[in-house]
C-alpha cells in the first residue's frame, strides 16, 4: 500500500477537524473536532511507523507507541473539558462557545470590586475605633 492512502485521508480528516473547531459554537462539537484532528494525527503516526518499518526495517515501533500516548492525551483532554463544559452548562444554561466571553472581568467590575473593598475596610477601622455599636453591647461586655 502506497503512503499516499493513509496520508490523504488523514489530511482530510485534520481539514474536516479545524473546519468544526472554527465553525462551531457548542463546546462539545469543538471538542469533538479536536479530538478528530487527534485521530488524523495518529493515524499520520501508524502510517509512517508501518511505511518505516517496511522500508528501513525498523522493529521499534515508535510511531505506535506515540499513537498510543496521544490516545491517553485525548482521553484526559476529553474528561476535563467535559467536566468544564457540564460546568458552564450547570451555570448558565448554554454550553455556546461565544458566550463565555461574558464570564471574563473587566475593568468596570475591578473598579466595583475595589470600591466594595474599600468601604468594607472602612467600616471595618470605624468599628474598631468605637469598640461598641450600641449600649446593649456595652452592657452585655461588661458582664
Amino acid at each position: 500500500m502506497h503512503l499516499a492512502y493513509p496520508a490523504v485521508l488523514s489530511a482530510l480528516l485534520f481539514a474536516i477537524g479545524v473546519y468544526g473547531l472554527l465553525a462551531r459554537r457548542n463546546a462539545i462539537l469543538v471538542l469533538m473536532s479536536v479530538e478528530l484532528m487527534l485521530n488524523a494525527v495518529n493515524l499520520n503516526l501508524v502510517a509512517f511507523d508501518v511505511w518505516l518499518s517496511t522500508t528501513l526495517r525498523d522493529t521499534l515501533h515508535g510511531g505506535q507507541a506515540l499513537t498510543l500516548f496521544t490516545i491517553a492525551l485525548a482521553a484526559a483532554e476529553i474528561g476535563i473539558g467535559l467536566a468544564i463544559v457540564l460546568l458552564v452548562y450547570r451555570n448558565r444554561g448554554s454550553s455556546d462557545v461565544d458566550r463565555l466571553r461574558d464570564t471574563a472581568e473587566t475593568e468596570a467590575d475591578d473598579d466595583a470590586e475595589a470600591t466594595a473593598a474599600e468601604a468594607a475596610l472602612a467600616a471595618d477601622e470605624a468599628r474598631a475605633a468605637t469598640p461598641y455599636a450600641s449600649p446593649a453591647e456595652k452592657a452585655e461586655a461588661a458582664r
